[in-house]
């Protein structure tokens, strides 16, 4: 089989997009474009997952993406990369400290009672997992009533906006170690390549802004015997962290904007005496952005395990770093993925050439018993 020139290709092309676009439109005079507004705040859990996965916190653009996407998230985060890649590194924003969140949720599995209360905030955990019939038929009126009786029932509530952390009391006690002071800067896993053995907050990095389904059934690997990490939620907080920045003239810190996120500490099986000190237990970490629990409490059981792994040598394969942090990526994932539907033509050609004279060496030698046989 030859090869023959292929016209039009440009055409067809033009043509798939205005096909896509037709889609996304399909209502026709009688439909109503989304609003990214709609989308950021309706659809805040996917919107969070999308900033999360794209590595960058700009809800409005991820909005964006997703109705450029139509709801696509892999597509979405890695247009949400591409753009951030566009844009120059102004500055690098030192360690932020969490425990100055403005909490919306606050939670632990750990204790009943902990320092400040619990905090259930917006979560449908304790929620009946039933279609709501009603919300196909929601109206304008209704559906702006919610939030106003909501907002009526609570204005006159009294809650601090930061709580103490459950694993500086913990700390207290002397059942987790202290923490270990900063020897160098994180790992930036948007400018230097993963060389393994790499550092823990190389995992870390690469983890925020992994593929939620991704981390989910590697971690679920871990939980589910492949692995020895049993873990206990020692607190999952969801809310707004202040981002601090140096003051272009003083170099004082100050507040300049604050960012959506969910971070969730892990405590695991302890361990015994380290040098010289008394048995601890072990802690595992996670933090993305936006409000996604899920993937906060996978990359805490992660962490937990490639720590473990990167110390004795990984015993499964939720504990080599290596095989996590290169699968766990959505944006490469669906590349390698989605680059087999483009052509191929040259490579599969060859492998009919190969399979044809294979067949017919085959042939000849059934034919022929005699053929191929030593002198």
């Amino acid at each position: 089989m030859g090869y023959v020139a292929i016209k039009g290709g440009g055409r067809a092309i033009r043509g798939a997009e205005a096909a896509l676009e037709a889609l996304r439109t399909a209502e026709g005079a009688a439909g109503t474009p989304l609003s990214l507004s709609t989308i950021e705040q309706q659809l805040r859990l996917l919107t969070s997952r999308v900033v999360s996965e794209g590595g960058l916190y700009h809800p409005r653009l991820a909005a964006l993406a997703i109705k450029q996407m139509q709801g696509d998230t892999l597509e979405a985060a890695f247009a949400l990369r591409a753009y951030r890649s566009t844009k120059p590194r102004l500055l690098e924003a030192p360690l932020q400290d969490t425990s100055r969140m403005r909490l919306i949720r606050r939670i632990s599995s750990a204790f009943k009672d902990i320092p400040g209360g619990q905090m259930l905030g917006p979560t449908s955990d304790y929620a009946l997992r039933l279609m709501r019939m009603e919300l196909a038929h929601e109206t304008p009126e209704v559906f702006r009533d919610v939030s106003r009786r909501f907002l009526d029932g609570v204005a006159d509530t009294d809650l601090p906006d930061t709580f103490p952390k459950v694993v500086e009391a913990l700390r207290a006690e002397g059942l987790l170690p202290p923490l270990a002071p900063v020897k160098r800067a994180p790992f930036d896993i948007t400018r230097d390549p993963l060389v393994f053995p790499v550092p823990r907050s190389a995992a870390l990095a690469t983890m925020a802004r992994a593929e939620t389904g991704s981390l989910l059934a590697m971690a679920y690997s871990n939980m589910r015997g492949y692995g020895d990490v049993h873990p206990t939620v020692a607190e999952l907080r969801v809310g707004y962290l202040p981002v601090l920045l140096p003051h272009p003239v003083t170099g004082e810190p100050i507040e300049a904007g604050e960012v959506l996120m969910t971070e969730c500490e892990v405590v695991a099986m302890y361990e015994g005496p380290t040098a010289g000190g008394p048995p601890v237990f072990t802690l595992g970490y996670g933090a993305c952005f936006g409000h996604n629990e899920t993937k906060a409490i996978a990359m805490a059981i992660l962490d937990r395990a490639l720590q473990k792994g990167m110390r004795d040598g990984p015993g499964n394969p939720s504990e080599d770093p290596e095989f996590v942090l290169l699968h766990v990526d959505g944006v490469d994932s669906m590349g390698f993925a989605s680059h087999y539907k483009m052509p191929h033509y040259v490579t599969f050609q060859s492998d009919m050439d190969r399979l044809r004279t294979t067949q017919a060496k085959a042939a000849a030698a059934t034919q022929d018993p005699t053929q191929g046989a030593p002198a």
